[in-house]
C-alpha cells in the first residue's frame, strides 16, 4: 500500500512560450521535478533531479526527512539527461526503468551500473503507462493514494500551462503523440506531477 508521496524539487523549463520566450533560446537552466513515493515495503524515487550530491541530500531530507541511503529504488521517466542527473547519488538503490529506456540508457555508458528493466505493476502498487510524444520512449506512473489517483507524468505533461493547451514541448518528438497522450491521462487523473512544474489537480 502506498502511503504517501511528496515533491522533492519542483521543477522549471529552460524555456516558457507562456512567458514570451522563444523556442529557440534557453533562458535558465532546467531541472526536473522529482518526487518521492513511500510503500509499506519501498521508498521509491522518480528522476533524480539535482547534479550536485550534497543538493539532493539536501533537498530530500528537507522535504521529507529521508536520507540517500533511505531511497530503495530509483524509476526514471525516459533518458533525457535532466530526468537521471542525481541518479548517481543512489549506487545502493534499484535503478529501473520501463525496458526501451533501461536500454537507452545502458547504451549511453554514462553509468558503470545498468538500469534494470521493469514492467508494470512496479512494485506490485504503480502502473507503468507509455506515453510517447515528448520522446517515443516516455513512460508515467499511475497510483493510488488517498483516494486519488496520480500521475507522475514527467514530460508527458511538462507544465500545467502546456498541459492546459495540450501542447508538446518545444523539443518533443510527435506534437499528435503528446497531445494524446495529455488527454489520455487526463481521463485517468485526479492529480498530475508534471515534469518542470508542481503539482496540479485534474479538472472534470
Amino acid at each position: 500500500m502506498i502511503q504517501r508521496w511528496d515533491i522533492i524539487t519542483i521543477g522549471n523549463i529552460s524555456r516558457n512560450r507562456y512567458w514570451g520566450e522563444r523556442d529557440d533560446k534557453a533562458y535558465r537552466p532546467a531541472i526536473c521535478t522529482c518526487t518521492l513515493i513511500q510503500g509499506d515495503a519501498f521508498c521509491l524515487l522518480v528522476d533524480p533531479s539535482l547534479k550536485e550530491k550534497e543538493a539532493m541530500a539536501t533537498e530530500l531530507y528537507r522535504r521529507t526527512g529521508k536520507q540517500l541511503e533511505d531511497v530503495d529504488t530509483i524509476f526514471i521517466t525516459h533518458a533525457h539527461g535532466d530526468h537521471h542527473y542525481g541518479l548517481k547519488h543512489f549506487p545502493h538503490a534499484r535503478w529501473l526503468a520501463a525496458p526501451s529506456v533501461a536500454e537507452l540508457l545502458n547504451q549511453s555508458g554514462n553509468y558503470t551500473k545498468a538500469v534494470a528493466p521493469a514492467t508494470s505493476p512496479l512494485l506490485g502498487e504503480l502502473e507503468i503507462l507509455h506515453t510517447p510524444g515528448h520522446t517515443l520512449h516516455h513512460y508515467s506512473l499511475r497510483f493510488d493514494c488517498q483516494g486519488q489517483s496520480v500521475v507522475i507524468a514527467a514530460d508527458a505533461a511538462v507544465t500545467r500551462d502546456y498541459w492546459n493547451d495540450r501542447q508538446g514541448y518545444f523539443n518533443s518528438e510527435d506534437f499528435a503523440a503528446a497531445s494524446a497522450s495529455m488527454a489520455q491521462l487526463a481521463h485517468i487523473a485526479d492529480v498530475i506531477v508534471p515534469g518542470h512544474d508542481n503539482y496540479f489537480l485534474v479538472g472534470r
